[in-house]
């Protein structure tokens, strides 16, 4: 598994900010809470305005032709050597991994996808290493509130975005954290398995909900979007049966919140 930080600790002057179709067009308050929170550092952001997917629906679903004819509309956006941020374990892995491989063969556009690769930064990484929020943190106060972390399962296994997602909350004010049981387990969206296969995946986000109820938290976090809007849209159909349920924000606009922002998102799909 890779380094989730490519490029070190070390701070930019400007960055790429990759936001990913689900964050741009289901929830784009976690995108912005996202950049509020690296303009606040003082690092400028530039957001190429002709990105859209980074193929990951077409590739895992096996139509790798129009993985990679979506994936070289985005090579060129990125022309200067800065981290492109990506507020999505999953899209961030899609992009270091699988970018490569789909160019491999293609002597123009095998090593652009390497150098694009190498740049790309998952944004709990880059909050925790380059903007170092862990430590911009520890000083505050705020009301206690309990958290439990969700990572998608790409992001957990490919990128390993869990471990500076964890530490991040940690060490936000007033934070504790709560682990559900059977915390690595899908939350039974997987892109386009759970539109193939509705009950199975209805079943697994039930299952996780039952976790993550029990657990005792007040917030359900994470950085993954696709994860997030599964989840938060099962939980407001059993909240609507009366059930209590913690609600479920992006970690960018968590972490906003309790650095004090008030415009902040307080669920994903603000």
């Amino acid at each position: 598994m890779p380094s989730t930080t490519p490029q070190g600790s070390t701070r930019p002057q400007r960055v790429y900010f990759f936001s990913t179709c689900v964050v741009d067009l289901m929830a784009p308050q976690a995108g912005v809470d996202a950049i509020e929170l690296i303009q606040a550092a003082g690092i400028e952001v530039d957001f190429p305005v002709a990105q859209s997917c980074c193929g990951q629906p077409a590739y895992t679903s096996g139509y790798t032709e129009e993985a990679r004819r979506v994936a070289r509309a985005q090579l060129a956006l990125f022309p200067h050597p800065w981290p492109i941020v990506v507020p999505s374990g999953s899209c961030a892995g899609m992009m270091v991994h699988e970018w490569p491989r789909l160019f491999a063969d293609d002597a123009r556009l095998a090593e652009p996808a390497r150098q694009v690769a190498r740049r790309v930064i998952e944004f709990s990484a880059f909050a925790r290493d380059v903007l170092g929020l862990a430590e911009a943190a520890a000083a505050l106060q705020a009301k206690p509130v309990r958290v439990a972390l969700h990572t998608s399962c790409a992001a957990r296994r490919e990128m390993g975005t869990h471990l500076p997602s964890e530490a991040l909350l940690r060490a936000l004010p007033g934070v504790e954290m709560v682990e559900p049981a059977r915390v690595a387990e899908c939350c039974g969206f997987g892109g386009t398995f759970s539109a193939r296969h509705p009950a199975i995946s209805g079943a697994m986000v039930n299952d996780k909900l039952d976790a993550v109820r029990d657990s005792g938290a007040d917030v359900l976090v994470s950085a993954d979007c696709g994860c997030l809007l599964n989840l938060h849209l099962a939980a407001d159909k059993r909240r609507a049966a009366g059930e209590t349920l913690p609600r479920c924000v992006h970690l960018a606009s968590f972490v906003r919140e309790r650095l004090g922002a008030s415009d902040a998102a307080r669920q994903v799909t603000d």
